[in-house]
């Protein structure tokens, strides 16, 4: 689906009915890749229409020179959620560079969101400022490991436990990864540190957010680590905080772990929307 907006077209695919839960992706991923492993996990959601989003210059969303940083993309986001979502109350999930953004939306969109989903999200953009580990490979299965080409290594790094299962999890992934994607529009803003952040310290702008939150990490993530993520956690007073061990930055291979905690996030959600609807 394509939603016009005076800066450019955001492509989007939408799943289900019912109340609103946008979905923004990490750096590079599409709005196809999002939904390929996080729909799985949404089986239960039946009350919730799930919206994936393509950022700019991904997925089938142009990039453009106009777009210069993260505030812009925060902007663009923002229209789309006035223009698709309106004044309705919506859930807000994001992953990775989208946990980033999504904190962005809460903090102009604060009466709307109704609740939070955080998966692996980046807290700091600044790769130096990080806290993470070092890398860590719990299981490593050789076997499954030698046939790979130097690039499909490259990203098996990411994955705590590489076996055959995860080396097909990558390969299915990346395969949808690789349709589409305005790769050096990426990398204008990626490799920019004042472009690949807000102007502003998201985290000390936002108040509390006293609606249900599911913040999620990988024990052994090294690309934005779980640290930092409990460092905002009193911001959240109803949060559940999940770190996992055997998981780095790449959560899917924790998918079978993650559907239950993502469907009772959804219903206090719905609890919560309740109660205050009697109040």
């Amino acid at each position: 689906m394509k939603c016009e907006l005076d800066q450019l077209t955001v492509h989007y695919d939408i799943y289900g009915s019912g109340q609103p839960l946008l979905f923004l992706s990490g750096w590079t991923a599409s709005s196809a890749a999002m939904a390929h492993v996080y729909e799985p996990l949404f089986a239960d959601a039946d009350a919730w229409q799930r919206i994936y989003v393509d950022l700019p210059g991904h997925g089938h969303t142009p990039g453009s020179e106009a777009i210069r940083s993260l505030d812009d993309f925060l902007t663009i986001l923002l229209g789309f959620v006035d223009k698709v979502i309106g004044g309705r109350p919506f859930a807000l999930a994001g992953l990775s560079l989208g946990g980033y953004l999504a904190r962005g939306v809460l903090l102009h969109r604060f009466g709307q969101v109704s609740g939070l989903l955080l998966v692996a999200p980046a807290i700091v953009t600044e790769d130096a400022r990080r806290d993470v580990s070092k890398p860590t490979v719990v299981v490593c299965d050789p076997e499954a490991m030698m046939p790979l080409t130097a690039e499909e290594a490259d990203v098996m790094a990411l994955f705590t436990v590489q076996n055959a299962a995860t080396v097909g999890e990558m390969r299915a992934f990346g395969t949808i990864m690789a349709a589409a994607g305005d790769a050096a529009f990426q990398e204008r803003i990626r490799t920019d540190p004042a472009a690949y952040r807000f102007s502003f310290d998201v985290d000390a702008l936002l108040p509390v957010f006293p609606r249900p939150t599911l913040i999620i990490t990988g024990r052994q993530d090294f690309v934005v680590g779980y640290r930092d993520a409990w460092g905002i956690l009193e911001q959240y007073p109803r949060a559940t905080f999940v770190v996992f061990d055997r998981a780095g930055h790449m959560l899917e291979q924790k998918s079978a772990e993650m559907r239950p905690l993502i469907t009772e996030w959804l219903a206090r959600v719905t609890e919560y929307a309740i109660k205050k609807h009697h109040e």
